[in-house]
């Protein structure tokens, strides 16, 4: 529903053709349902954003660096890391709210390849069960389960 939130119902959003093209919506239930059965852990971290308001719409590119782990037929753990861009458009409509209207995704580097060992266990859940979810709907964090 969180992902879901950030997007206009009427939304388009293109990954390219071999990810996702379709609906906000539709690439939350995809991704979700790719990443939960496929990886063991990821990690997204976004930053130097620029955004341009004009109005109800707004502009934004968002330079993200993504790492998803998985392991493959052999048991190697395997990691692919983008360097990515977003580019939104936003909307804001008769909710007040603002909402991406349009995105495009766009890759500037790949690097996919086995890596030798973990050292820490990934602790992160990407559902409800994560600390986050605890700290910022009742305030508490610690003890972590």
């Amino acid at each position: 529903a969180l992902g879901k939130s950030v997007f206009h119902p009427d939304s388009r959003v293109d990954y390219g053709a071999r990810i996702y093209q379709g609906t906000g919506d539709g690439f939350v239930d995809m991704a979700l349902g790719g990443h939960l059965g496929v990886f063991l852990s990821h990690s997204h971290q976004h930053g130097n954003i620029l955004i341009r308001i004009d109005g109800d719409r707004a502009y934004s590119e968002t330079y993200g660096h993504v790492t998803l782990r998985r392991r493959d037929q052999a048991g190697q753990l395997i990691d692919s890391t983008n360097y990515c861009r977003y580019l939104d458009i936003w909307e804001k409509r008769e909710d007040g709210r603002w909402k991406i209207a349009e995105r495009a995704y766009l890759t500037d580097i790949d690097v996919t390849g086995p890596i030798p060992a973990n050292l820490f266990e990934a602790t992160g859940k990407r559902d409800e069960s994560d600390p986050s979810y605890r700290l910022f709907e009742e305030g508490k964090l610690l003890p972590i389960d």
